[in-house]
């Protein structure tokens, strides 16, 4: 069983959150037990964007190429759909660096994507780990709230 823990938030993105991240957990690493996620909700997230993932914040995890521990930054003040998509998006990111599929490293290049170190210099939207990020987020909202049964809902639809 995952260990998550939100900090900050409505009780509605609180709940959404959790049922979103346990999802994507059971959807993308359903043999992997021992993760530790915390989100945090602010105003402003680390790299001023929507959202960001943070493998092993605190350096404490003992594989470095597969670590358990994780922080999400969640920008705060986003429509539910939009922020439960963004959720999405960096659960997969969650789902990479658990699987060793993706790595930070602090030498000559910045990432290594599935064994193959990867240039700074790659734009953001030709970097793999984004490709793969962006393609199934949309995917996994979408088999979320069919499985929630909230597809009628109204904010579950394109705004």
């Amino acid at each position: 069983m995952s260990n998550i823990t939100i900090k900050g938030g409505s009780a509605s993105q609180k709940k959404h959150t959790r049922s979103m991240i346990e999802f994507c957990v059971s959807k993308m690493m359903p043999r992997i037990y021992n993760l530790d996620i915390v989100v945090k909700f602010t105003d402003l997230t680390k790299d001023n964007s929507y959202g960001f993932c943070e493998a092993d914040p605190e350096g404490s995890s003992e594989r470095l190429d597969r670590p358990r521990e994780f922080k999400l930054e969640i920008h705060s003040k986003m429509k539910l759909r939009k922020l439960l998509l963004t959720i999405a998006h960096e659960m997969v990111h969650v789902k990479q660096y658990a699987r060793g599929e993706l790595y930070q490293g602090t030498r000559i290049a910045k990432h290594r994507w599935q064994g193959k170190w990867i240039s700074n210099n790659l734009d953001y939207w030709d970097q793999p780990w984004e490709i793969e990020a962006a393609g199934r987020e949309i995917g996994l909202f979408v088999q979320w709230a069919e499985k929630n049964k909230l597809g009628n809902q109204k904010w579950t639809h394109d705004e």
